[in-house]
Formats: structure tokens, sequence, C-alpha cells
């Protein structure tokens, strides 16, 4: 295998890894030791989970944390440039996406070190492609102000540019706060402004429905609090 920096998808929730990682990835993961992790104990269990027989004692974890250190980091890059292959293993999907692996991976490239992303599931993506809104321009928002005033602010922001742009807007938010935002966009947003809520996308409890607003009012919508939801808006 190529010495490199190995981006390395992960499941979105408790789905098999059969269903949405090539068996390719399997291979690269096997042939690695040295790993930068969000968070240390969810990536050995997909490592686990990946291949019961993967020699998690003999590895070598890196764990970004929630605050970036460029510092830390590029120290943490050590073992590639002493020739070793690395991965990168966020929470849930793709690393670097909405994910402090975005630094690592700036770090690789300023030092001209090889980075190889590895096919796997975006929820983002996954989220445009089902529904049914523009795919041809779209904008990745994060996490909206908790604040109610800052929010509905924000959003009416979102909702002009999906209007006068034509391009859909997207943002999450934490599960158990799901139901709040819900109800904040009912409130916020046109009556005819179309929106999407998708969440636990690939698992037993996915839920992707476009509505517009007006339609969302008459909805009663599942319990999300504890599912992983992308909400979508646009024309």
């Amino acid at each position: 295998m190529e010495i490199a920096l190995y981006l390395i998808p992960v499941t979105l929730g408790d789905t098999s890894t059969d269903q949405v990682l090539p068996s390719y990835n399997h291979d690269i993961i096997m042939g690695i030791r040295h790993f930068i992790v969000e968070n240390v104990r969810s990536a050995r269990r997909f490592l686990r989970q990946t291949d019961r027989e993967f020699p998690i004692d003999d590895s070598t974890f890196y764990e970004m944390g929630k605050h970036a250190d460029e510092h830390q980091f590029s120290q943490y890059l050590q073992a590639l440039r002493d020739g070793k292959p690395m991965g990168v293993i966020s929470e849930a999907g793709c690393p670097a996406v909405a994910d402090p692996g975005a630094d690592i991976v700036a770090i690789a490239q300023r030092q001209n070190l090889r980075v190889i992303p590895l096919v796997g599931p975006s929820s983002m993506i996954m989220a445009v492609m089902a529904s049914g809104l523009n795919g041809q321009s779209f904008a990745f928002n994060g996490y909206l102000p908790v604040d109610d005033t800052d929010r509905a602010r924000k959003l009416k922001a979102l909702e002009s540019r999906a209007w006068n742009e034509r391009q859909t807007q997207l943002f999450i938010e934490t599960p158990y706060r799901n139901r709040k935002m819900f109800q904040t966009l009912l409130q916020s947003l046109r009556p005819q402004t179309r929106m999407c809520i998708a969440a636990g996308i690939t698992t037993a409890d996915e839920y992707i429905h476009t509505h517009t607003i007006a339609e969302w009012k008459k909805t009663e919508l599942p319990d999300l609090s504890k599912v992983p939801a992308i909400f979508l808006i646009n024309k």
C-alpha cells in the first residue's frame, strides 16, 4: 500500500460496515497501525467492527479532541513522515468534513504529504441526493446560533439565499435539540419554502422527507431526540 494519510469513513450509526463501506477499505485499514482519531473509544470500536482480528493492542492512537492544536497535530504526523501509513477516523461519516480532521489534512497538504480519501457514507451528500432539492448548488452551514433571536435571523438569511440563488442550504443540530430546531423553522420560514429532514441515514431509523413549511405544520414529526439529522431548505 502507498505511504499516505488515509481518510477513513465510518458508519453513520448502527449499520453493518458491509452495507456502506467497500471491501477495499478493509484491506487498507488492516495495513495501518497509526491512527489520528476524534475519539479513541469509538475508533477502536469501529476497527473491531471492521475486522474482529484487527490488532488493536499493536496500534497507536492520537486523539484530536475538540480543539485544534497545530503544533500537536503536526507531531501526530511524524509516523507518516517516517514512512508509515496513517489513518484519520472521525466519530461518524467522512473525516475532515465538518470535523477537526480538516486541520490534520491541512497540515499534511502544506507539508506535501500524500493524502488519500477513501469511499464511504457522507450524511450531507446523501441528504442532498434524497431531498429532491437543488443538487447543483448547495452549501453546508454547520451549527446555527443557539440563541433564539440569532437563530431565527440566521434562518431567514439562509432562506433568502436559497430563494435568490436557488442554492440548497444545509445545517445540523445536536440531536436533543432537533425538535426545537424544527419548531423554529416552522415559525421563521415562508410557507412555500421547501424543507427536507434527513435523519438516521443508512440506519434502521432512517427518516427522509421533504415538504413545504405549510405542509410540515400539518405533519407529526417522529422522535428524533437521539438521531443525527440534516436539515435542508430551498425554494
